[in-house]
């Protein structure tokens, strides 16, 4: 994000659940901070109708500090750590880790990023620690509460095919690969997320992808579904 400047994002998942033979919708709202050039913070909130009704689960403080940057013209590469802290009171009926929107626990990672033109790619690995959720929900006998987490992906930008000026939308094509291996059993999954992005004078930014499953040997329930994000930055805010 720009320094010294605030935003906010609504995100928005539709998930298959394969064991309950539904759909499940979880939105997360984030008020985001640029605090300066080099930090990040958001503000996170949980919400989820796999109870019946849309309800509160939780929320979460994320951060992330550019501790590295060497720019060139149309091109960069910059590293940061991420660190983020999560409280949940749902019930805790997976495997897989997911201390964004499932699980109590932390995340300390680092982000590597190398822009070529109009072509990025990204790379992501962090360490997961989940506990017992809240309301008593504990983490189940049997269940790993570590994982190391990582991700590789590439986005190019499609229009404008030449700038003029700030105004003009932007249209970008994304891939990632995500993945997990639990610390002490070993278990793992692999997904694969295609996206298309658009990006509104600068300042509003679309998001819409589908997250596949390609191999798990762990219990997921909802690995499958459709992401939409919206984001805008409100500049001058500061």
């Amino acid at each position: 994000m720009p320094a010294k400047t605030m935003g906010i994002r609504m995100s928005n998942w539709i998930m298959q659940d394969d064991y309950a033979n539904r759909v499940n919708y979880h939105l997360i709202p984030e008020v985001m901070w640029g605090a300066n050039k080099r930090l990040m913070l958001h503000a996170e909130g949980y919400f989820s109708d796999r109870t019946g009704s849309l309800s509160a689960e939780g929320g979460a403080l994320y951060a992330k500090y550019r501790f590295f940057s060497t720019d060139k013209v149309n091109r960069h590469f910059r590293m940061a750590a991420l660190a983020r802290a999560t409280s949940n009171n749902g019930d805790i009926h997976q495997e897989e880790i997911a201390t964004n929107g499932h699980n109590t626990g932390f995340q300390l990672g680092l982000i590597g990023t190398q822009l070529l033109h109009k072509t990025a790619i990204s790379g992501t690995v962090y360490y997961e620690h989940a506990t017992d959720n809240r309301k008593g929900r504990e983490l189940p006998i049997g269940y790993d509460g570590n994982a190391v987490n990582y991700s590789l992906s590439a986005g190019r930008l499609i229009l404008p095919r030449s700038y003029k000026g700030y105004k003009q939308t932007n249209l970008n094509v994304m891939v990632e690969l995500l993945g997990q291996s639990l610390s002490d059993n070993g278990k793992q999954y692999l997904d694969i997320a295609p996206s298309i992005q658009l990006i509104f004078n600068s300042q509003t930014r679309l998001d819409v992808g589908y997250k596949r499953e390609l191999y798990s040997s762990m219990l997921r329930t909802a690995p499958n579904g459709l992401l939409i994000r919206i984001e805008h930055l409100l500049y001058h805010v500061l």
